[in-house]
């Protein structure tokens, strides 16, 4: 008798080794369910942070044209150029690969006076539409 027990709880266990087929199912609908509620809250956020990185590159090349500007008695850059070459004693205020926004093309830069602006042509790299990011 003993030894049909131990032939019954040793099949048993056999059987209930894995996951039925109702149970596989269930996990790859509730993945399913999961996916469809995540997937429209992540897919558009990526532009939106394309957009604030090139704000803030922008901010900063805003501020390396003041410094420039500060360390040539108020001369401002005649291009952004001028922001990455390094002098004897001083680095650039800028790397080069700064000088491209977030989808890889260069920031325009325009200085009429004592004024300036720089701008992107913004997710559809035209410039001149209503996309573009501006100082």
């Amino acid at each position: 008798m003993q030894k049909a027990k131990k032939c019954e709880k040793t099949a048993c266990s056999l059987l209930r080794d894995g996951f039925t087929l109702v149970e596989l199912l269930l996990v790859v609908t509730i993945l399913g369910i999961l996916a469809a509620v995540v997937i429209p809250q992540v897919v558009g956020h990526d532009e939106e942070a394309r957009i604030q990185a090139t704000r803030t590159s922008i901010g900063a090349i805003e501020q390396a044209v003041n410094i420039f500007a500060m360390r040539h008695n108020g001369k401002l850059p005649d291009s952004l150029d001028e922001l990455t070459i390094s002098t004897d004693d001083r680095p650039g205020l800028l790397k080069e690969g700064s000088l491209n926004d977030s989808w890889g093309m260069p920031f325009g830069y325009t200085k009429q006076g004592k004024r300036f602006t720089i701008s992107s042509a913004g997710p559809d790299s035209e410039m001149g539409t209503e996309d573009d990011i501006t100082n």
